[in-house]
């Protein structure tokens, strides 16, 4: 989302005008969500996609076309359209909001909340007015009052913590779902591995003093330890955090086991019961690929489930 609010930031601080395009209703379910976004600039350039290709060109048409008037509006796409031609995969329709040169302010506003890791809400008046509701997080996706407001949350973060062939697949796999990685390990190949990639990554030398782990509500753990000793002082620290997922890889055996070392080591009952294990939606995925894939699909489907 944030590469849409930049486009449309960027332009204007150079003296191009933009158009925000948002959907803000649905008669039926769609292959976007209701608050999804595109960016249209005056020269017809765009960012973001409303469907898999048989309405962007009209989206495009429609936002030049407000430009040129220098108004903003309101379109029905799809099922009760003038676009007759138009036809959306799902059969039904489709309101898009198009706001004519957005605020560059409340942009950039939005832009830092999402690079800070904070949720951000738009409020989309009739008007043709772009503003920052006072408290994002207690704002939810839709209309009131004759006001359309759209929440976004922070992109998923997740924390890969252990050695093994696992760490590069799942880093692999989470780096082209677009989740933001940070990588812990103490391998240093693996480390190096995810430098080289842009990653960051943290060379782990001590098991009983590791360095501390950051997590926020939209962030996860994943632990891929062989080697179960690393595991204690950096769960406990990762139930410190508000992670909304904390998992670990192995057997049910072992994750009683691990369990019940972490008991050993004080841990309550209450936090040790966060922690998924054995972590993923295909029960006794060994490989590497079909593991870490396992592991992705049930973060993000936990991620997404946050509302």
């Amino acid at each position: 989302m944030s590469e849409i609010f930049h486009l449309l930031h960027d332009a204007g601080h150079a003296g191009h005008r933009g158009v925000l395009a948002t959907i803000t209703a649905l008669t039926k379910p769609g292959a976007r969500a209701i608050g999804a976004h595109m960016a249209v600039l005056e020269g017809g350039e765009s960012a973001g996609s409303f469907s898999s290709g048989c309405v962007e060109q009209a989206i495009i048409a429609e936002a030049l076309a407000a430009l040129d008037e220098g108004a903003s509006r309101s379109v029905r796409f799809g099922e009760g359209s003038r676009y007759i031609d138009i036809r959306l995969p799902c059969g039904g329709g489709m309101d898009v909001s198009f706001l004519v040169d957005p605020a560059g302010d409340v942009l950039a506003q939005a832009i830092d909340r999402l690079d800070t890791r904070q949720p951000v809400a738009l409020r989309l008046d009739p008007a043709g007015h772009l503003a920052l509701p006072h408290d994002p997080g207690a704002t939810a996706t839709g209309w009131n009052d004759g006001v359309f407001t759209v929440r976004h949350d922070p992109r998923l973060r997740l924390v890969l913590l252990g050695h093994g062939p696992e760490m590069l697949t799942s880093l692999k796999l989470a780096r082209t779902f677009g989740a933001e990685v940070a990588l812990y390990s103490p391998d240093d190949a693996i480390v190096a591995a995810g430098l080289a990639k842009g990653t960051m990554a943290v060379h782990l030398l001590s098991a009983a003093d590791p360095p501390a782990l950051e997590g926020d509500p939209w962030t996860a753990f994943l632990f891929l330890f062989h080697d179960h000793d690393w595991e204690p002082a950096l769960i406990r620290q990762a139930l410190e955090t508000p992670a909304f997922w904390i998992g670990a890889m192995g057997s049910r055996a072992t994750h009683a086991a691990r369990r019940a070392a972490l008991a050993a080591h004080g841990l309550a009952e209450t936090a040790i019961a966060r922690i998924h294990g054995p972590v993923g939606v295909i029960a006794g995925a060994r490989d590497p690929m079909t593991l870490g894939l396992s592991a992705l699909t049930e973060i993000v489907g936990a991620y997404h489930a946050l509302g």
